[in-house]
């Protein structure tokens, strides 16, 4: 059941949730569409299974994702000035706080043009969107988030990012607070990534561990990588991946004492909120309704093979023209 697509082009893909997901929460989400015979006897047993064991079985599946690092893109901006400097994460009690960082798939080196992926997580739920985009211009940042802003199942209330020039520019300013309804746009402290560590986790769990460490730079690969990021993998962890939110954390001496809430899907945690509207609720079960998991890891399977293909294929043309 681990969210692992195997080996393309003797890449070993790890699409493995983070270490904090509950498989054991998820087991009972993903079994109603399974469609290969079981027992009743085998999947009371699946049901039965302690989150440890479910842990030790799926260990040997979990080798994978390149362990290298990546390279950081961000760079500094004049207009930081205007975007003040807050953390929002002890006064978040509804959705529509979201966290934003880039990744930048430029493999060993920052020169030239090559794709960045626009990551943006809501700080309550957990629901996290992608998108790829060919540079950091501040017009392709404001559409990204703008699309991205169009399908969130909450309003947008809130906007942190760290202190890359991607963000903090006019453009995006103006995009966030020149509104009927401004959202407020607050930026992270320098130099403190934990400042931004709800996003920054995602950035390996939802980007690193689906597309690794190499260079991408056709604009061919974008429109791929949307599709792939939209119709299949989002979905996946938005509506059928349960993780843990830390409720508090407390110093005992030496050590810090971690508490956790149940294991929810974004999702739920949406759904589970008294203040989220009707219309929001209606849409977020209708989404439940009509998608199936296994159809989406199947496809999202399917699409990853195509997708690595294309990039094998593009580099032999290079070579070829070179």
């Amino acid at each position: 059941m681990g969210l692992r697509s195997g080996e393309y082009f003797g890449r070993k893909i790890n699409l493995a949730p983070a270490a904090r997901m509950s498989w054991r929460t998820a087991l009972p989400l993903w079994l109603p569409f399974y469609r290969e015979p079981m027992e009743a006897e085998t999947k009371r047993l699946l049901l039965k299974m302690s989150s440890a064991t479910i842990d030790r079985r799926l260990r040997e599946y979990r080798d994978g994702a390149d362990q290298i690092g990546g390279i950081s893109a961000t760079r500094s901006s004049w207009v930081k000035s205007k975007i003040p400097i807050r953390l929002l994460d002890h006064k978040i009690l509804e959705p529509g706080f979201l966290e934003s960082d880039t990744v930048a798939h430029c493999g060993n080196s920052l020169s030239g043009e090559f794709i960045n992926t626009l990551t943006v997580t809501d700080l309550f739920s957990g629901w996290t969107e992608n998108r790829a985009l060919l540079t950091k211009t501040s017009e392709q940042m404001v559409s990204q988030v703008n699309n991205i802003e169009r399908r969130l199942p909450f309003v947008m209330k809130g906007f942190a990012s760290d202190n890359g020039s991607e963000f903090l520019n006019q453009d995006l300013h103006y995009y966030l607070t020149k509104r009927e309804v401004p959202v407020e746009f607050v930026r992270r402290r320098p130099y403190k990534k934990n400042d931004n560590a709800h996003v920054e986790q995602k950035n390996f769990t939802h980007v690193r561990s689906l597309f690794g460490y190499e260079r991408y730079e056709d604009p061919e690969l974008v429109l791929k990588m949307n599709e792939i990021y939209q119709a299949y993998w989002n979905p996946l962890w938005n509506y059928f991946t349960p993780c843990l939110k830390l409720k508090s954390k407390t110093r005992i001496g030496g050590r810090i004492k971690k508490e956790y809430d149940i294991p929810k899907t974004p999702a739920q945690r949406l759904l589970d909120h008294p203040s989220l509207p009707s219309p929001q609720q209606s849409y977020i079960k209708e989404q439940l309704r009509g998608r199936n998991p296994f159809w989406l890891k199947q496809q999202l399977d399917k699409k990853l093979k195509e997708f690595f293909e294309l990039v094998e294929k593009k580099k032999a043309t290079s070579k070829v023209a070179s």
